[in-house]
Protein backbone atom coordinates (compact mmCIF):
# COMPACT_ATOMS: atom_id res chain seq x y z
CA UNK A 1 0.00 0.00 0.00
CA UNK A 2 3.33 2.48 -0.62
CA UNK A 3 0.86 4.08 -3.47
CA UNK A 4 -2.02 4.81 -1.44
CA UNK A 5 0.77 6.21 1.24
CA UNK A 6 2.21 8.34 -1.56
CA UNK A 7 -0.96 9.45 -2.39
CA UNK A 8 -2.47 11.13 1.00
CA UNK A 9 0.90 12.43 1.40
CA UNK A 10 0.73 14.44 -1.51
CA UNK A 11 -2.76 15.36 -1.02
CA UNK A 12 -2.04 16.44 2.04
CA UNK A 13 0.74 18.56 0.40
CA UNK A 14 -1.62 20.28 -2.10
CA UNK A 15 -4.93 20.99 0.02
CA UNK A 16 -5.60 24.40 1.72
CA UNK A 17 -4.76 25.04 5.21
CA UNK A 18 -6.48 25.61 7.28
CA UNK A 19 -9.29 23.17 6.07
CA UNK A 20 -13.00 23.86 6.77
CA UNK A 21 -14.58 20.46 7.35
CA UNK A 22 -17.83 19.78 5.63
CA UNK A 23 -20.68 20.42 8.38
CA UNK A 24 -18.38 21.41 11.12
CA UNK A 25 -20.52 23.57 13.54
CA UNK A 26 -23.03 20.48 13.40
CA UNK A 27 -20.46 17.51 13.84
CA UNK A 28 -18.53 19.51 16.39
CA UNK A 29 -21.77 19.54 18.76
CA UNK A 30 -22.37 16.23 17.94
CA UNK A 31 -18.74 15.37 19.07
CA UNK A 32 -18.76 17.55 22.13
CA UNK A 33 -21.71 16.07 23.46
CA UNK A 34 -21.16 14.85 26.93
CA UNK A 35 -17.45 13.80 27.53
CA UNK A 36 -16.63 13.23 30.79
CA UNK A 37 -13.40 14.72 32.41
CA UNK A 38 -10.51 12.35 32.41
CA UNK A 39 -11.55 10.47 28.96
CA UNK A 40 -9.49 8.72 26.85
CA UNK A 41 -10.45 9.90 23.37
CA UNK A 42 -8.94 9.16 19.71
CA UNK A 43 -9.07 10.81 16.73
CA UNK A 44 -9.27 8.65 14.12
CA UNK A 45 -8.47 9.97 11.13
CA UNK A 46 -7.66 13.42 12.43
CA UNK A 47 -6.98 15.40 9.08
CA UNK A 48 -5.36 18.72 9.82
CA UNK A 49 -6.57 18.41 13.66
CA UNK A 50 -9.41 20.80 13.10
CA UNK A 51 -11.54 18.55 15.75
CA UNK A 52 -8.37 17.62 18.09
CA UNK A 53 -8.23 21.01 18.53
CA UNK A 54 -12.26 21.92 19.22
CA UNK A 55 -11.62 18.58 22.24
CA UNK A 56 -8.58 20.67 23.70
CA UNK A 57 -10.28 24.13 23.54
CA UNK A 58 -13.76 22.80 25.36
CA UNK A 59 -12.41 19.53 27.50
CA UNK A 60 -9.03 20.28 28.23
CA UNK A 61 -8.49 17.56 30.79
CA UNK A 62 -9.11 14.66 28.41
CA UNK A 63 -6.68 12.61 27.25
CA UNK A 64 -6.29 12.74 23.22
CA UNK A 65 -4.89 10.95 20.84
CA UNK A 66 -4.41 12.28 17.36
CA UNK A 67 -4.16 9.49 14.65
CA UNK A 68 -3.86 9.60 10.59
CA UNK A 69 -2.16 8.26 7.59
CA UNK A 70 -0.48 10.84 6.39
CA UNK A 71 2.63 12.27 7.74
CA UNK A 72 1.70 16.05 5.95
CA UNK A 73 -1.94 15.71 8.20
CA UNK A 74 -0.65 14.92 11.77
CA UNK A 75 2.62 17.66 10.90
CA UNK A 76 -0.47 20.35 10.20
CA UNK A 77 -2.50 19.03 13.62
CA UNK A 78 0.44 19.83 15.86
CA UNK A 79 1.06 23.24 14.37
CA UNK A 80 -2.51 24.48 15.58
CA UNK A 81 -2.16 27.22 17.55
CA UNK A 82 -4.55 25.70 20.52
CA UNK A 83 -4.03 22.14 20.35
CA UNK A 84 -2.00 21.04 23.59
CA UNK A 85 1.72 19.96 24.10
CA UNK A 86 0.51 16.28 26.16
CA UNK A 87 -1.80 15.32 23.16
CA UNK A 88 -0.61 12.68 21.41
CA UNK A 89 -0.01 11.97 17.64
CA UNK A 90 0.43 8.47 15.70
CA UNK A 91 0.60 7.92 12.18
CA UNK A 92 -1.21 4.56 11.14
CA UNK A 93 -1.51 2.14 8.03
CA UNK A 94 -3.50 2.62 5.42
CA UNK A 95 -4.41 -1.05 5.69
CA UNK A 96 -3.06 -3.50 8.68
CA UNK A 97 -3.49 -3.24 12.52
CA UNK A 98 -3.36 -0.18 14.16
CA UNK A 99 -0.63 0.30 16.46
CA UNK A 100 -1.77 0.92 19.58
CA UNK A 101 -3.12 -1.23 22.74
CA UNK A 102 -6.02 -2.60 23.15
CA UNK A 103 -9.06 -1.04 25.51
CA UNK A 104 -7.79 1.82 25.27
CA UNK A 105 -9.99 4.55 24.53
CA UNK A 106 -13.48 5.73 25.87
CA UNK A 107 -14.67 7.60 23.09
CA UNK A 108 -13.57 7.08 19.25
CA UNK A 109 -14.45 9.56 16.85
CA UNK A 110 -14.22 8.81 13.04
CA UNK A 111 -15.12 12.22 10.85
CA UNK A 112 -15.87 11.17 7.61
CA UNK A 113 -13.18 8.59 7.16
CA UNK A 114 -14.98 5.01 7.16
CA UNK A 115 -16.57 5.89 3.57
CA UNK A 116 -12.45 6.00 2.77
CA UNK A 117 -11.61 2.54 4.43
CA UNK A 118 -10.30 0.06 1.95
CA UNK A 119 -10.77 -3.05 4.42
CA UNK A 120 -13.92 -1.89 6.46
CA UNK A 121 -14.33 -5.68 8.31
CA UNK A 122 -10.64 -4.87 9.52
CA UNK A 123 -10.67 -0.97 10.25
CA UNK A 124 -13.97 -1.68 12.23
CA UNK A 125 -12.45 -4.85 13.83
CA UNK A 126 -9.57 -2.88 14.94
CA UNK A 127 -11.58 -0.14 16.12
CA UNK A 128 -13.62 -2.79 19.14
CA UNK A 129 -10.61 -4.00 20.05
CA UNK A 130 -8.65 -0.62 20.75
CA UNK A 131 -12.58 0.42 22.07
CA UNK A 132 -12.83 0.11 25.98
CA UNK A 133 -15.94 -2.14 26.91
CA UNK A 134 -18.56 0.11 27.00
CA UNK A 135 -16.99 3.05 25.17
CA UNK A 136 -18.30 4.52 22.10
CA UNK A 137 -17.45 5.08 18.50
CA UNK A 138 -19.01 8.25 16.67
CA UNK A 139 -18.48 8.55 13.07
CA UNK A 140 -20.24 10.75 10.48
CA UNK A 141 -20.06 10.11 6.42
CA UNK A 142 -21.72 11.16 3.63
CA UNK A 143 -25.42 10.25 3.47
CA UNK A 144 -26.14 8.87 0.66
CA UNK A 145 -29.84 7.67 -0.27
CA UNK A 146 -31.52 6.19 -3.02
CA UNK A 147 -33.08 9.07 -4.35
CA UNK A 148 -29.55 10.79 -4.41
CA UNK A 149 -28.15 8.08 -6.26
CA UNK A 150 -31.23 8.15 -8.33
CA UNK A 151 -30.80 12.57 -9.47
CA UNK A 152 -27.20 12.48 -9.31
CA UNK A 153 -26.06 8.87 -10.30
CA UNK A 154 -22.68 6.93 -8.33
CA UNK A 155 -20.53 9.44 -9.93
CA UNK A 156 -21.78 12.18 -8.57
CA UNK A 157 -20.50 11.19 -5.19
CA UNK A 158 -18.05 8.56 -5.68
CA UNK A 159 -15.90 9.89 -8.93
CA UNK A 160 -13.19 7.72 -10.94
CA UNK A 161 -10.69 9.62 -9.14
CA UNK A 162 -12.18 9.89 -5.77
CA UNK A 163 -11.14 8.79 -2.38
CA UNK A 164 -14.21 7.60 -1.25
CA UNK A 165 -14.41 3.91 -1.69
CA UNK A 166 -17.74 2.97 0.08
CA UNK A 167 -21.52 5.29 -0.21
CA UNK A 168 -23.64 4.63 2.95
CA UNK A 169 -27.55 5.62 3.60
CA UNK A 170 -28.58 5.50 7.08
CA UNK A 171 -29.46 2.04 6.50
CA UNK A 172 -26.51 0.43 5.53
CA UNK A 173 -24.21 1.95 7.80
CA UNK A 174 -27.01 1.29 11.05
CA UNK A 175 -26.72 -2.46 10.16
CA UNK A 176 -22.80 -2.50 9.35
CA UNK A 177 -22.46 -1.58 12.68
CA UNK A 178 -24.71 -3.74 14.73
CA UNK A 179 -23.12 -6.86 12.45
CA UNK A 180 -19.97 -5.76 13.84
CA UNK A 181 -21.37 -6.30 17.65
CA UNK A 182 -21.52 -2.77 18.41
CA UNK A 183 -24.84 -2.29 20.27
CA UNK A 184 -26.71 0.01 20.54
CA UNK A 185 -26.28 1.79 17.47
CA UNK A 186 -28.25 5.24 16.74
CA UNK A 187 -27.87 7.02 13.03
CA UNK A 188 -29.55 9.56 12.07
CA UNK A 189 -29.49 12.25 9.11
CA UNK A 190 -28.30 15.45 9.81
CA UNK A 191 -29.14 18.57 8.61
CA UNK A 192 -32.48 20.62 7.46
CA UNK A 193 -33.60 18.05 4.62
CA UNK A 194 -34.37 15.39 7.40
CA UNK A 195 -33.45 11.66 6.12
CA UNK A 196 -32.20 13.63 2.40
CA UNK A 197 -29.71 15.50 4.23
CA UNK A 198 -26.09 15.16 3.00
CA UNK A 199 -24.61 13.96 6.16
CA UNK A 200 -24.83 11.07 8.65
CA UNK A 201 -24.15 10.97 12.40
CA UNK A 202 -23.79 7.84 13.99
CA UNK A 203 -23.39 6.59 17.98
CA UNK A 204 -22.03 2.90 18.48
CA UNK A 205 -21.56 1.37 21.83
CA UNK A 206 -19.13 -1.35 22.48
Amino acid sequence: MTAVKEYYEALWQRLESPLVPSGFDRRAAFLLDGIDPGTAVLDLGCGDGAFCELICEHHPDVNLTGADVAEGALHRARARPRVRDDVSWVQVPFDGPLPLPDNAFALIWAGEVIEHVADTAQWLSEVRRVLAPGGELRLSTPNHTRLALAIGGVGAYSPPLGDHLHLYDARSLRGLLTDFGFAPVEVRAAGRLGPLSGQLLARARR
